[in-house]
């Protein structure tokens, strides 16, 4: 059974879309603690610390009966944007997602999701998760965005969108119909690579 370590609407509706059975669990560790330049390493390094604050605290959760036994997967995400070489999380309010925009316009930047997969067993006898394997990987992909007329940008921002996703743009939401293309993984733009997991889950 897989465990979604994130409040992501987004991740949520990928693993639904793919039938995917998982429950989701939202991290309670605070991102603010680390304290990492490397932007690829900063990805990794924060989806590991979500997925094992829920597995260290996978105890204190009412989890479903088939819980308790067999093999349990946590899976931990976090995404950052690069746009020339500094890291673009969620804006902080209108005005810094506008100036981002003006930025990025024309132009493209890389979409890093860190993935964690924390893999063990759940005994119920001692309420307990032993962790079997470890499986990281950042994986990037290449985001080219449409040349946008102000007022586009600021009709976008004023739907609010930008202000909760990484980099200031959902590709699957609104801001869709503002990104050329892609290349490299589809899904990982939206915060989990899809056939990283495949693989990873069911090798």
């Amino acid at each position: 059974m897989l465990i979604l370590a994130s409040a992501s609407q987004s991740r949520k509706k990928l693993l639904e879309n793919c039938q995917i059975e998982f429950i989701q669990i939202s991290s309670d560790f605070d991102e603010t603690t680390i304290q990492e330049k490397n932007i690829l390493n900063l990805a990794l390094e924060l989806s590991f610390q979500k997925a094992n604050s829920v597995s260290e605290n996978i105890q204190k959760n009412s989890l479903p009966e088939k819980f308790s036994f067999g093999l349990m997967e946590i899976l931990g995400c976090d995404s950052i944007f690069e746009f020339k070489g500094e890291a673009y999380g969620k804006p902080s309010n209108k005005e810094e997602a506008f100036i981002r925009w003006k930025k990025m316009s024309g132009e493209c930047g890389f979409l890093h999701t860190g993935h964690t997969l924390i893999i063990g067993n759940f005994d119920s006898s001692l309420n307990k998760f032993k962790i079997t394997e470890i499986i990281k990987k950042t994986i990037s992909s290449r985001v080219y965005f449409s040349n946008l007329e102000d007022w586009e940008i600021k009709s976008y921002v004023d739907t609010n969108e930008p202000l909760y996703c990484a980099g200031g743009f959902a590709l699957e939401g609104i801001g869709g119909k503002y990104i050329e293309k892609i290349e490299g993984c589809f899904s990982n733009v939206m915060g989990l690579s899809l056939p990283w997991l495949r693989e990873n889950l069911y090798r």
